[in-house]
């Protein structure tokens, strides 16, 4: 797998209201144990839309391994023109940051938001620039990312496409994980 789209749920869908939230800490850690792996195999580039949440969590997260793996490289292609144009500052700055350390920036709709058919598109365009979907996404808690994963799917019957999902269960494991490291014996 040379190319890894990333995608998940966007923060207030899973509850989260600041960037820093301690979950983050936990989504960050499993998209890294998602990652090393497929980087020590391979992967080249990672692609985001920019979301808020789960992409730009992730865009840290590589960030962080290029220091180590400094050929893993980022693309932020965005669905449409100008889509932090009403997000608030805080919001914008951290996009801000993202697309400053980024390799590729790029939009798949050359204009600004019109209508729901440019996110249609940005997850087709993923899909098949794509070998591979790394997804936070849960069947238990619909949201955003099932669009992205029913499209996967449906591609994945007539194409060699790699599908994973961090679920909730994961998630959980993680902390599991962090706390048995954390405990005084």
């Amino acid at each position: 797998m040379k190319v890894l789209t990333i995608s998940g749920y966007k923060p207030f869908e899973i509850g989260i209201f600041k960037k820093d939230h301690p979950s983050v800490l936990f989504i960050k850690a499993a998209i890294k144990k998602f990652l090393l792996p497929m980087i020590e195999d391979g992967l080249e580039w990672v692609l985001i839309s920019g979301q808020l949440g789960v992409e730009l969590w992730a865009a840290e997260v590589i960030f962080e391994i290029q220091k180590e793996f400094p050929n893993l490289k980022l693309a932020v292609i965005t669905p449409f023109l100008e889509q932090e144009a009403s997000w608030n500052e805080t919001n914008r700055e951290w996009y801000e940051s993202v697309l400053a350390g980024a390799d590729y920036i790029d939009s798949v709709s050359k204009m600004g938001y019109e209508k729901p058919w440019q996110f249609r598109l940005k997850n087709q365009f993923f899909i098949e620039k794509s070998d591979g979907l790394l997804l936070l996404y849960d069947h238990e808690k619909e949201g955003s990312p099932k669009y992205l994963y029913e499209l996967a799917i449906q591609y994945q019957k007539n194409h060699a496409f790699s599908i994973d999902l961090i679920t909730f269960y994961d998630l959980q494991m993680i902390v599991e994980e962090e706390q048995y490291k954390q405990a005084d014996f």
